[in-house]
């Protein structure tokens, strides 16, 4: 595992002498536009470990994408490889199907301390709700940013993570099911500040790939963040997305495609060649 290696993964050739902000938003930055989210492994008859080692060859050396397990574990690596001071922590996602958070841990996401300051970095949560830059940890502030306006609220030790959603415009397009929630604010997962393994997620990974009635199952997903939007492919259905094509209002222009045009779009949109047959599915349109 090499860090240049890395480097040339998510086309960064800037300077990196210091572990600060700045440096720190350009790497996040370039991760999410070259390391797409994708559960793509599971939908091909490939086993995802969770080993760093694995991972790495997975996503640096074959170009592949991972989920939050992988592309955040990645990062994890590669900051501390650069000198900040960071670790893993572990989320409870929000279902809105449930209206709730989920009762166990099932995502993570690190937590960057620089000069006195704390920061949540989460390159894995993928989809519209993925932010572009670092969040300074600090209860009730907005934090606007090219996807929407993110906030954390702290209460008692615990951490909201929520967006301001925005409205959705989709040309020439009628009967789209687009699930939402009510109001104006979108939760994202909830978690506190104790620092977790990646070994902790063992079972949970293990979990994840043959739970029938897990979200990962019910739908093969790639999305990737462009600079001006966001790409997703969910199963047969290709969603290209702009942000703020007009005031809070994102762009959305949404196509069919044929199995063949699946395996196509993967490499010409997303940079990704799989060894094995894809099997796509959508139990349920995702936006």
């Amino acid at each position: 595992m090499n860090i240049q290696e890395y480097f040339g993964r998510i086309s960064y050739n800037k300077p990196h002498k210091d572990a600060d902000l700045q440096t720190l938003t350009a790497i996040f930055q370039h991760h999410i536009q070259t390391i797409p989210f994708e559960n793509l492994s599971m939908h091909c008859g490939e086993a995802i470990e969770l080993d760093l080692q694995a991972t790495y060859n997975k996503i640096v050396r074959k170009k592949r994408g991972g989920w939050c397990l992988e592309i955040n574990n990645l990062l994890f690596w590669a900051l501390q490889e650069l000198g900040f001071d960071v670790c893993i922590l572990g989320a409870h996602s929000y279902d809105p199907a449930e209206k709730g958070y989920t009762a166990q841990i099932n995502h993570i996401l690190l937590k960057v301390v620089m000069e006195g300051d704390s920061y949540i970095v989460d390159a894995g949560f993928g989809g519209a709700y993925q932010a572009w830059q670092p969040l300074l940890l600090v209860s009730g502030k907005d934090q606007p940013q090219g996807p929407g306006v993110f906030r954390f609220m702290e209460d008692s030790g615990t951490w909201y993570f929520e967006k301001v959603k925005r409205k959705h415009y989709i040309p020439e397009q009628r009967d789209i099911d687009i699930p939402d929630t009510p109001g104006n604010i979108r939760k994202i997962y909830r978690f506190t500040l104790e620092p977790r393994h990646i070994d902790d997620f063992q079972e949970l990974n293990a979990y994840l790939q043959v739970s029938p009635d897990n979200i990962l199952r019910k739908k093969s997903i790639c999305t990737l963040q462009t600079s001006s939007g966001l790409l997703a492919l969910v199963g047969w259905t290709l969603t290209e997305m702009k942000y703020s094509y007009k005031e809070d209002t994102d762009l959305l222009n949404i196509t069919t495609l044929t199995d063949e045009e699946v395996e196509k779009t993967l490499k010409d949109k997303f940079n990704i060649v799989l060894e094995n047959k894809l099997v796509p599915v959508n139990v349920r349109a995702l936006f």
